[in-house]
């Protein structure tokens, strides 16, 4: 019988999807909006006008709004704050907050719930 000891580590789905992008080398989509996503407000500014028109995807554009809705420099925000800012409801904004996790774009923090901006290439928060 061996003295080692084991140890145990619960990682939430979030913390599992990350690990396994950083470890397989893909940061998801992030690199490719990286650019094009430094400047929340100029990308709000230009997704705003095609919500009148009816040949866009408003769902693609209320995705980006949502994504917009977070500064670059990684300050947290709540699900609750977001949906209020573009009037949209908690359910809705909770799956554009969930998808966005999920590729990579945002991050959420377990303990405080809020979400932020990844930091895409390693930079330091």
């Amino acid at each position: 019988m061996s003295d080692e000891r084991q140890v145990t580590i619960a990682l939430t789905e979030a913390q599992v999807g990350r690990v396994l992008r950083e470890a397989s080398g893909s940061a998801g989509l992030a690199p490719a909006f990286s650019s094009a996503l430094s400047d929340p407000a100029t990308l709000a500014k230009s997704v705003l006008p095609f919500l009148a028109d009816q040949g866009y995807s408003r769902s693609v554009l209320r995705a980006l709004l949502v994504l917009a809705a977070f500064p670059a420099d990684g300050t947290e925000r709540e699900l609750s704050a977001v949906a209020e800012q573009l009037s949209l409801s908690g359910s809705t904004t909770h799956r554009y907050l969930r998808t966005w996790t999920a590729v990579g774009l945002l991050e959420r923090d377990p303990n405080s719930r809020r979400y932020r901006r990844s930091v895409v290439g390693g930079a330091a928060r």
